[in-house]
C-alpha cells in the first residue's frame, strides 16, 4: 500500500467515534461494568460499538462489535433467528429473553484500509435496514400486530442506548 493509504492494524475508541462521526452518525462514550463503548444510532435504532480482543498497544484493539438489541413486543415465528442467520451475511441474529440481538464484527488484525472501516459502518447501516424490514415482515406474518409494535421497539431500544 502506498505512504497516503496506511494499513490499520489496530484501532482506538476515539478513532472509531471519529469515523461514525465523519459516516453521519451521532456517538458518545459510555461505560458499562467497566468497559468503554461507543453508543449511536440508525434509522432511529441505538445501537453499540463494543471493544474486542485488545492490542498490545495501550487502549488499542484488533476488533469490535457492532451490536443492536430490540426487545420482542408480541410473537414472532420460530424460524426468526435460524432464517435471518441462513439467509444473511456478515451479521448474526441471536435471541436472548425478551431481546433479539443483531450483532455485526469488524477485525482489523492483520492490516486493513481506512476504506475497509468505512465500508464496515456502510454494512452495518444496510443490515439494520434489512433486519427492520425483515423484523416487520416477520411480526405481521407471526402475530398481525400493527407496526406500532415495532415503533414502540425501536423507541426502548433508544432509551436504553
Amino acid at each position: 500500500m502506498s505512504e497516503n493509504n496506511p494499513m490499520i492494524e489496530v484501532v482506538r475508541l476515539q478513532e472509531l467515534a471519529e469515523l461514525l462521526r465523519e459516516a453521519g452518525y451521532r456517538t458518545n462514550e459510555t461505560e458499562q461494568n467497566g468497559v468503554k463503548q461507543l453508543l449511536s444510532a440508525s434509522q432511529g435504532i441505538g445501537f453499540a460499538l463494543r471493544p474486542g480482543n485488545a492490542a498490545s498497544e495501550p487502549d488499542a484493539l484488533l476488533d469490535f462489535t457492532l451490536s443492536c438489541a430490540l426487545r420482542i413486543q408480541g410473537e414472532l415465528p420460530d424460524t426468526t433467528v435460524g432464517t435471518w442467520n441462513q439467509t444473511k451475511r456478515f451479521s448474526r441474529l441471536s435471541r436472548h429473553g425478551d431481546f433479539l440481538v443483531l450483532e455485526m464484527d469488524v477485525i482489523v488484525a492483520g492490516g486493513v484500509g481506512q476504506a475497509h472501516l468505512r465500508a464496515s459502518i456502510e454494512l452495518w447501516d444496510r443490515l439494520l435496514q434489512e433486519f427492520l424490514l425483515y423484523l416487520r415482515n416477520q411480526h405481521g406474518a407471526g402475530s398481525g400486530s400493527s407496526e406500532t409494535d415495532q415503533a414502540a421497539a425501536r423507541e426502548q431500544q433508544t432509551d436504553q442506548a
